[in-house]
């Protein structure tokens, strides 16, 4: 990153955030923070009060806003995006206009600007999708695949990650929960067996990093996680905040929610390289002029199991109690103050 420029398109979001906590004082020259939140941006701008910060207002529907925001930049990381499961069910087309359409427009924008490398962010929705998020992000990770294949000449490599729940970040559980128990009012839980990977803020900026060290065009990256239910989730914020005998009740699932999520498909971990924390899911790179010979071990697939938060490693109270301890929202928690969770 020395004195290079970055782009961070939904960077006013929790994972923009994280990353200027990483990069700010490095000697990299500029960092662009792309976004429609123009209040957002202020509040940034008076946080950091930093030069080598400079602030676009923009939206990833609308190609020139971005194409204009990413001339002169370095590297780019894809966070814009619509991430909440129930407003894209009600909302499908708004979810393909920023998830699928906005891609779009960012990768060609990066494509003409000669931009050298950009990671996107995508999720463990997009695998065996159910819910209009997911399947705006599938389509997605499609588009990333069907445009790298076109890079051949050019100057720009694409790839992208995918990772599940980011604990504490804006609009997750984790600070319902505890603004719930707070407020004396009970937790709210849809279903108690409900599996979900766990991350931290700092394991999401990671995997975005290994990515963009290591990643050719069309990989998709995954971070090896644990996972824990919603029960064991609820029960481990209770005993941290000592309130072990709070009120919990069960509204049941709520739209286009799965009782679990996967991180790579069954035909995903066939091809999937491990590569010890991670898994680097590589893109197929046939044409259409299929051959009728059939590599060795496509026929295993029957035999593979997809990767997903019923199977990895599962979290119990205590477990999940040392995980929530790793952020700054909870350790505030347990000084009996309440900061903002993570922006």
């Amino acid at each position: 990153m020395k004195n290079k420029k970055l782009l961070i398109t939904g960077g006013t979001g929790s994972f923009g955030n994280a990353v200027l906590r990483r990069f700010l004082q490095t000697d990299i020259a500029e960092i662009r923070i792309f976004s429609r939140d123009e209040k957002k941006q202020d509040d940034m701008r008076k946080k950091y009060s930093n030069s080598k910060l400079k602030f676009y207002i923009g939206d990833v529907r609308d190609y020139q806003s971005i194409l204009n925001a990413s001339r002169g930049v370095d590297y780019i990381f894809h966070a814009a995006a619509l991430k909440q499961v129930p407003s894209c069910e009600f909302h499908p087309i708004e979810a393909v206009k920023t998830n699928v359409m906005g891609t779009e427009n960012v990768l060609e924008a990066a494509i003409q600007n000669q931009v050298k490398r950009v990671v996107c962010l995508s999720t463990d929705k997009a695998v065996y999708p159910i819910n209009a998020m997911g399947i705006s992000k599938a389509m997605m990770e499609k588009v990333i695949v069907a445009k790298s294949r076109n890079l051949k000449g050019t100057q720009t490599t694409i790839c992208s990650t995918r990772y599940g729940n980011v604990m504490a970040s804006r609009g997750s559980v984790i600070p319902l929960f505890v603004d719930q128990i707070l407020a004396g009012k009970p937790i709210t839980i849809t279903d108690p067996n409900m599996t979900r990977f766990m991350m931290t803020l700092e394991d999401a900026v990671d995997l975005v990093l290994y990515a963009f060290e290591h990643g050719q065009n069309g990989d998709i990256f995954v971070q090896k996680a644990p996972a824990a239910t919603i029960e064991v989730l609820a029960q481990a914020l209770l005993g941290i905040m000592d309130k072990p005998n709070h009120e919990v009740r069960m509204i049941g699932t709520r739209h286009g929610e799965k009782l679990y999520e996967a991180l790579l498909s069954r035909e995903e971990m066939l091809a999937a390289e491990d590569m010890g924390d991670y898994y680097r899911i590589p893109p197929d790179l046939r044409d259409l002029n299929y051959s009728k010979f059939v590599e060795e071990g496509e026929s295993r697939i029957a035999t593979i199991e997809d990767y997903n938060s019923h199977n990895t490693t599962r979290l119990d109270v205590e477990g999940m109690k040392t995980l929530l301890r790793k952020l700054t929202f909870v350790k505030a928690l347990e000084r009996g103050e309440y900061v903002q969770p993570e922006e």
